[in-house]
């Protein structure tokens, strides 16, 4: 197949044009000429190559403000020949370089892994056989098929279309699905009148259809769209971290301008006080901070996919911690999601044969998406047509409710048969079919049959009703499906999962409510909300919601437990609602869960749930199961508490410290510590720091949701920052005043005491209790371990004299052992007594 431009006004031409065009047939092309057509226009479904994607990774890491700044201090020292500065500033550049491409190495590996476990399918006809490929290999003459949920994958001209309705709001904005049909439209119609096109990007909501694909990638409608512009939608934590990271470097840029006038007027070098002020500035700067979020982002979605919850963007792991309210339908994760046929009834409630078969005819005979009422019914008989010929099909849509299929009984008029919601199949019939056989009029047994029906709800069974009529044409559509003759009832069950009580139990102790939203009848949902343990349940029907205002809902939504008889598009004016006063997630896999599902702050799928719902969500589930969520939210809450743990000591400790030596550097004739000095600082420090995301979590700052609070971050900066510059202070005073220190000793005593206290805060905030009832993570602790000796011993060193750093006499290690445990004692206490105050903020 030959590389091509993709092709405009593709439709005014019919099929059998296109099917010329692109060498194609109504059996589809073959392997080969696929393989070819990817091969000749550039397009690869394998992996990319792993060296220059390494490549653009470990660039990155050297191209960031921050290193650009240690950069520019290399090349200022190489021009007045400090040798020695030269070399450690560089070591230093090419192991920070080093660790954060290791990391995001690792994290962007996750990521991959959990892209490639959900990646969308479609079906093709191909050497006239139909296979399910990734959506990415399709290409031009391809012919696809579509069913209820699917996602388009290319831009695609009808060949063969059944009751098709497709939701193209994501082109054109309009909520109420398209009606398309096969045929040819004029070149100038309007996108909103190309009604026998598919469109990439748009998803099938009900009905059926064969499709020719015309273009697919950036040669598409959406592909145009995406290259014209795109927008990325910022979560609450995303905003505060960036907004709180530019606060930081506001003030390190201010500090940074003023230490350096400071010091030139204070008549210190030229190069010396702008080597100082640098140091100063990368020393302040959160320049982890986006290595960190990254980092523990993606170790927290590789927990979480052991816990059997992919993530399919990162960024939503830290929504996912700040989850206070979870809204589910009932089906497969309070109950089993296992259908059972109960029993098949007339309209008297009398076991009914008919009735049954009936039902499995229209089962057997249905050819939309897989639901599991047809599969219960299927599984009683494998073949209950002998002597029935399939004519013609009316798919089940959400505002029916109800599928019909037609048959040709050999009767000579062909039987329409129809099951559905009871309420949807009750409306469009004028009979009822007697125990005898006979036809009644319906209104003289309407009553009985709705008591009858609210008694089956009353025990919790699901009801569906069955009905037939009879009809002449061959090609039955929704017009057709009235006067019909009602049959009876299938009644269904759908056990409550085993320890599902215990599960809502969890839920309960991490803090997290549970409101069901389902479209089942109102007595079936209150049986089930009984039965799983909900006490008391208040519900809300969908015929009510309809009656409220939006201030109305939001108010009776906080405290309804079981919305029942709701309509699709009322899941989404729900979940709106409840966002007033909640964090909310929300669990659905089905075509009408999917306005919900993005509407929600977290939208949760499943892994065996239609496209639509899958692509829409943020996370998705490998079990339809509220326990695996129980744990995944747990993973996504010490992911939260472990970011923050890098953001309270960047804004306590470090900020302390830095800020004392800008303050000292403009009392002492001498500069408090080197510039090389001050960057080392920073190095050691941010060593361990790196191992964060690994920590332990208390198990109490688990059972509360997490909430990004800049006012409590800004309370914690400047209350550990006192604290820190206090002890700067205390040192201060006793190396200078007290041991009355040459320059070396005190810039030695300063820097090892200012590389202790800014290790040992971490083991301090880690934990909202006293630190030593709190075990850290294994690998945080050894990495600490190490750098506290490695500072201990680093003046004892051969090159120390080439860090500027001389042996320390043993009363200046004894006043700095000192200094440091009263650190640890006041910082414990401070600490305790702050998460006290202003609350237990993971």
């Amino acid at each position: 197949m030959p590389v091509r431009e993709p092709s405009s006004e593709f439709w005014k031409f019919d099929p059998e044009f296109w099917y010329s065009r692109l060498k194609s047939s109504p059996e589809g092309i073959t392997e080969k000429a696929a393989a070819d057509y990817l091969k000749q226009n550039g397009i690869s479904i394998q992996k990319k190559s792993q060296f220059s994607a390494d490549l653009r990774i470990l660039a990155r890491q050297f191209f960031n403000p921050l290193m650009l700044l240690l950069i520019g201090a290399v090349i200022l020292s190489a021009f007045v020949g400090e040798l020695s500065d030269v070399i450690i500033i560089s070591f230093i550049i090419l192991a920070a370089g080093l660790l954060g491409f290791f990391q995001e190495r690792n994290a962007g590996k996750v990521v991959e892994k959990l892209q490639s476990m959900i990646s969308v399918k479609c079906t093709v006809l191909r050497d006239g056989k139909y296979r399910d490929i990734d959506a990415s290999g399709v290409v031009p003459g391809d012919l696809v098929l579509f069913n209820a949920g699917d996602i388009i994958p290319a831009d695609c001209l009808l060949v063969t279309d059944n009751e098709l309705y497709v939701n193209e709001s994501s082109l054109t904005g309009e909520t109420f699905p398209v009606r398309k049909a096969s045929g040819t439209v004029g070149a100038d119609a309007q996108l909103s009148k190309r009604t026998n096109c598919l469109w990439e990007g748009t998803n099938v909501v009900s009905g059926k259809s064969r499709a020719l694909v015309i273009n697919t990638g950036a040669g598409t409608l959406f592909g145009d769209i995406v290259k014209s512009g795109a927008s990325v939608v910022e979560s609450a934590f995303e905003k505060g971290l960036r907004e709180f990271g530019y606060f930081l470097m506001k003030i390190t840029m201010l500090l940074f301008i003023f230490i350096l006038m400071v010091n030139l007027l204070s008549h210190k070098g030229v190069i010396e006080s702008l080597l100082f002020a640098l140091a100063l500035a990368v020393g302040m700067a959160p320049e982890l901070l986006p290595a960190i979020t990254t980092i523990a982002m993606s170790a927290g979605a590789k927990k979480m996919l052991q816990q059997k919850v992919i993530v399919r963007q990162l960024s939503s792991i830290q929504n996912f911690g700040e989850v206070n309210l979870l809204c589910t339908d009932k089906t497969g994760t309070l109950t089993e999601g296992k259908i059972k046929i109960r029993e098949a009834v007339d309209y008297e409630g009398k076991p009914s044969p008919t009735v049954l078969n009936l039902a499995c005819l229209n089962a057997f005979f249905e050819t939309g998406y897989s639901n599991p009422i047809d599969d219960a019914l299927r599984s009683i008989a494998e073949n209950p047509g002998p002597g029935f010929a399939k004519v013609g099909e009316i798919p089940f849509d959400f505002v029916r409710k109800r599928l019909s299929v037609v048959l040709d009984d050999g009767s000579g008029v062909n039987l329409l048969v129809c099951k559905g919601a009871f309420e949807n199949v009750i409306s469009v019939c004028s009979k009822v079919k007697l125990a005898d056989g006979s036809e009644a009029d319906l209104s003289t047994v309407l009553d009985r049959i709705r008591a009858l029906y609210k008694s089956f709800g009353d025990q919790g069974f699901r009801v569906i009703s069955v009905s037939t009529a009879r009809i002449s044409k061959a090609q039955a559509d929704k017009d057709d499906e009235k006067d019909m003759l009602f049959c009876g009832f299938i009644l269904l069950e759908d056990p409550v999962k085993a320890g599902i009580g215990d599960t809502i139990g969890e839920l309960r102790r991490l803090n997290i409510r549970l409101k069901v939203i389902t479209g089942d009848n109102r007595n079936v949902a209150l049986a089930i909300g009984r039965q799983v343990g909900i006490s008391d349940p208040e519900v809300l029907t969908g015929s009510e919601l309809i009656q409220m205002s939006s201030e109305a809902l939001a108010h009776m939504a906080r405290h309804t437990d079981i919305f029942a008889e709701v309509e699709p598009q009322q899941k989404e004016r729900i979940i709106q609602s409840l966002r007033k006063s909640f964090t909310v997630a929300y669990l659905g896999d089905g075509i009408n869960d999917v306005s919900a599902i993005n509407a929600a702050d977290i939208g949760i799928s499943v892994d065996n749930a239609v496209d639509v719902a899958r692509e829409a969500a943020d996370v998705v589930l490998l079990e339809k199961d509220l326990g695996v969520l129980c744990k995944g939210i747990v993973e996504g809450r010490k992911t939260f508490a472990n970011t923050l743990k890098y953001i309270y000591i960047s804004t306590g400790s470090t900020f302390g410290n830095m800020f004392s030596l800008a303050a000292a550097s403009m009392i002492l004739p001498y500069l408090p510590m080197l510039p090389k000095q001050v960057l080392l600082t920073n190095f050691i420090s941010d060593f361990p720091y790196m191992m964060i995301t690994s920590d332990n979590v208390d198990e109490e700052q688990v059972q509360n949701p997490g909430k990004w609070s800049i006012k409590t971050i800004n309370r914690y900066m400047v209350m550990f920052g006192i604290h820190s510059s206090v002890f700067d202070i205390i040192t201060f005073v006793t190396l200078y005043f007290l041991l009355r220190s040459t320059p070396e000793l005190f810039r030695t005593g300063w820097f090892v005491e200012s590389v202790l206290t800014e290790l040992v805060i971490l083991f301090i905030i880690r934990t909202h209790k006293s630190f030593f009832r709190s075990r850290p993570g294994k690998y945080l602790l050894i990495l600490t371990l190490v750098a506290v000796a490695f500072t201990v011993l680093l003046p004892y060193l051969p090159f120390s004299a080439d860090l500027g750093l001389v042996a320390l006499p043993p009363a200046y290690l004894l006043a700095i052992v000192a200094i440091i445990l009263l650190y640890i004692m006041t910082g414990d206490w401070l600490k305790v007594y702050f998460f006290r105050k202003h609350g237990n903020m993971p």
